[in-house]
This record gives C-alpha cells, sequence and structure tokens, in this order.
C-alpha cells in the first residue's frame, strides 16, 4: 500500500521531474503527505501492512516502509511552500544541494509495495551479493540477498536514506549479479 499524490499534469512536455527525499517528524508521515498532496505536489510515501498486538485486541495497520522520509516529485521551485508545512524538517541532500532519487529506484520501491507479497523495513546493507529475480510478480528487481533464519530475503536499498526494506524470496527465481558495490 502507498500514498500516491497529485501527477502534475501541467508540467510542460520534455522537463523532467526528479525525485527528492524529505526527512520529516516521526509519525507524522502520513498527514504531510495529505497536506503536500493537498498543496499539488506529487507525493509518494510507500507503507507497508503490520499486525500490532495489545493486550485487548490486535489491529493492522499501514506503516511508512522508510520512517520518517517520504519521496516529493519536483515542487523545490516551492521549496518554501515544501519546508514551511509542519513536520517537514528538511530535504535530504549533501553539500547544500537536494539528492536527487533515481526513478528506478522510486519505481522498484513502488513495485515492492504495490505486489501482493508481504514486504517490511530491513536494516540498511551494503555488502553481500547483488541478485535479480528471474521469474514471478516481482522479475527484473534487484537487489542484495540475504538470509534470515532458514528463509532468503531480498533486500532494496536506497542509497542517500541509508535505508532499506525485504522481501522474502524464493532463492531459485534469482540470479547472481555479482558482490555489492562498495562505497
Amino acid at each position: 500500500m502507498d500514498l500516491m499524490g497529485n501527477a502534475l499534469e501541467d508540467r510542460e512536455p520534455g522537463t523532467a521531474l526528479h525525485w527528492h527525499a524529505l526527512y520529516t517528524r516521526h509519525q507524522h508521515e502520513k498527514p504531510i503527505a495529505r497536506i503536500l498532496s493537498s498543496k499539488g505536489h506529487e507525493v509518494f510515501l510507500p507503507l507497508y501492512a503490520a499486525t500490532r498486538q495489545w493486550q485487548d485486541r490486535t489491529k493492522q495497520l499501514y506503516l511508512p516502509l522508510f520512517p520518517c522520509y517520504m519521496f516529493l516529485r519536483g515542487g523545490l521551485d516551492r521549496q518554501l511552500q515544501v519546508l514551511s508545512t509542519p513536520g517537514v524538517f528538511t530535504v535530504v541532500g549533501w553539500a547544500g544541494h537536494p539528492a536527487i532519487i533515481p526513478d528506478c529506484q522510486i519505481e522498484t520501491v513502488r513495485q515492492l509495495v504495490e505486489s501482493s507479497i508481504r514486504v517490511e523495513p530491513h536494516p540498511y546493507l551494503i555488502c553481500g551479493d547483488r541478485v535479480r529475480i528471474r521469474s514471478g510478480t516481482l522479475q527484473g528487481l534487484e537487489g542484495i540477498l540475504v538470509r534470515k533464519k532458514s528463509l532468503f530475503r531480498l533486500v532494496i536499498s536506497l542509497e542517500i536514506l541509508g535505508r532499506s526494506a525485504a522481501v522474502e524470496i524464493d532463492f531459485a527465481c534469482l540470479e547472481r549479479l555479482g558482490p555489492s558495490p562498495i562505497l
């Protein structure tokens, strides 16, 4: 599941809008996404389903896949409007410039959260084998292979955020691409 905002149909053809990450206040990602979307921004907030158990009940929640982060396409021409939104701390970047999230990484995350396969946050990894899924609903996705107990997982990483997400995968559906790039 994900929250997706306006698609900005009024942009000129041929102008590429880049994805950027926003660092937000903890547990305020959903209201911020709604506010920015209502202001006309294209927002992507990937969510995953989690079951929480309390003493008196069990509840299915939809939580941000990358806590304290959401994605904004373009919109930096109205950066003051974005940064003045309650709960938005900053646009992720370095050396004073907003970092660009590659479209392929956003599409990979979108494909993960829209699939019927269980996805969850995962610690960020930089070591391990890079693999590609050869068959199934996630065919073509690339990530890092890890093992958790007797299960194999494909970890998708967003390098700019230092965050990852993992999905359980059948080992037979994978092909090795090589070692993980060393940063």
